[in-house]
């Protein structure tokens, strides 16, 4: 295969190397100097340690008041990872960019084995996992696993990416076990059941069958699947009856929300001047946020009297096929069964957080929340392995411009925010 590049394909790998080097780097200076105190998952990590529900401390916004305590709302698993952390240096650990860094190569290496699994083209598995690591959302929240939201992803993705695995190399057990843990990371991840399901039928097999062996067969991989799930849950509604009383009270309805504006510029903060006037879930958000998932550019912004000089960057994100335009080869998935399931849950779960008050915010040329159905979208592109491998030198064009974006993203905030 080497010996078969042409020399525009080696200067497209040699661009690669180059980008993927400085942004290993920069994923490296930033663990390197992780700030302490800043994820409230270590405040998770210290309840569970104490045997006490609540947090001794609120290290952002998103902490619920209830019955005179402090409380963060995240789902629990990040924490049970954060734990020894938590035992060895206290609440305000670092480490958390480590176990980012983990969960990122986590991820390289479970897809790669499910690549292999459908025959992808060598070629075309590299640049995949190269649009993964730093060409997808998964840089971003690799690179900022420090903050709470950003951890529970980076988190929950490889779980969620093992459960897939898993369930294709027919380790149905582990595979619920894995999306157990997921779902307590990104609740949403539930839906993936079904899934593992339809990959345990596989491609060819009737979806419905009334032969007994059959349908004894298919019983046995329900409660394999959904066995270690159930426990998931119950594990979950558990949790929230030790902080709350209550097994489906998450603590967002008791966050607290400071409407005063800010001292500094008179507004009040945009989030919580959503939740304020439209609630946490409102029609009010779709527009906004379908803008930002599908069509919003690359928006570096200028200072306001003369445009000259650079001030920072768009917060709300860059769209998903902007910042990772090798994902429209999405297209040219062949109309399987399995690829129709994904798209399913692509589609449900990116019309869901249409009506939610953030769409990821703050976030830079990403959209953090197609984590949620990146996976199943990955398991498209497999299907459509002979397309990208016609195309390869067109899919490696999209994953060189969404990382040189990346550089410039990086670039840009550590000239107008610092490092």
């Amino acid at each position: 295969m080497l010996g078969t590049r042409t020399p525009f394909q080696w200067v497209m790998l040699a661009l690669a190397l180059l980008l993927g080097l400085a942004l290993v780097a920069v994923l490296g200076f930033r663990t390197l100097t992780e700030a302490s105190g800043t994820n409230s998952y270590a405040l998770i990590a210290e309840s569970f340690l104490t045997g006490t529900p609540w947090a001794s401390a609120c290290f952002d916004i998103d902490c619920a008041q209830f019955k005179g305590r402090t409380y963060i709302v995240f789902p629990p698993f990040p924490g049970v990872m954060a734990m020894p952390l938590v035992a060895l240096n206290g609440i305000e650990t670092t480490g958390f960019m480590l176990i980012g860094l983990a969960g990122l190569i986590l991820s390289l290496f479970l897809w790669k084995r499910i690549f292999d699994a459908f025959e992808m083209e060598g070629e075309v598995q590299i640049w995949l996992l190269i649009a993964l690591a730093f060409a997808s959302p998964l840089f971003y929240v690799g690179l900022r696993a420090d903050g709470v939201w950003f951890f529970a992803q980076i988190v929950g993705f490889p779980l969620l990416t093992l459960a897939l695995h898993e369930a294709i190399y027919g380790r149905l057990v582990t595979a619920g076990i894995a999306l157990g843990c997921a779902l307590l990371c990104r609740q949403m991840s539930v839906f993936y059941a079904p899934l593992l399901l339809l990959i345990a039928i596989g491609p060819s097999a009737p979806l419905f069958r009334m032969d007994w062996y059959d349908v004894r067969e298919r019983f046995g991989w329900v409660l394999q699947i959904g066995i270690p799930v159930a426990i998931g849950l119950a594990g979950y509604f558990a949790y929230n009856y030790w902080r709350f009383g209550d097994p489906l009270e998450t603590g967002y309805s008791f966050i607290f929300y400071d409407f005063a504006p800010d001292p500094e510029t008179g507004e009040t903060p945009v989030l919580t001047a959503r939740v304020r006037d439209h609630g946490v879930w409102s029609s009010a958000y779709v527009l906004y946020n379908a803008a930002y998932l599908l069509v919003q550019g690359f928006d570096i912004t200028f200072d306001a009297a003369k445009k000259l000089n650079i001030t920072g960057l768009d917060n709300g994100g860059t769209s998903v096929f902007a910042a990772s335009p090798w994902l429209l080869f999405l297209a040219f998935t062949p109309w399987r069964r399995l690829a129709l399931f994904c798209l399913l849950i692509i589609a449900g779960f990116a019309t869901m957080l249409l009506f939610y008050h953030s769409n990821g915010f703050t976030q830079y040329n990403t959209q953090r929340y197609i984590l949620d159905w990146l996976p199943a979208a990955l398991l498209m592109l497999a299907l459509a392995k002979d397309k990208l491998a016609e195309h390869k030198d067109v899919l490696a064009l999209l994953v060189l411009w969404g990382m040189a974006l990346n550089v410039v993203t990086v670039t840009v905030l550590a000239l107008t925010v610092g490092a």
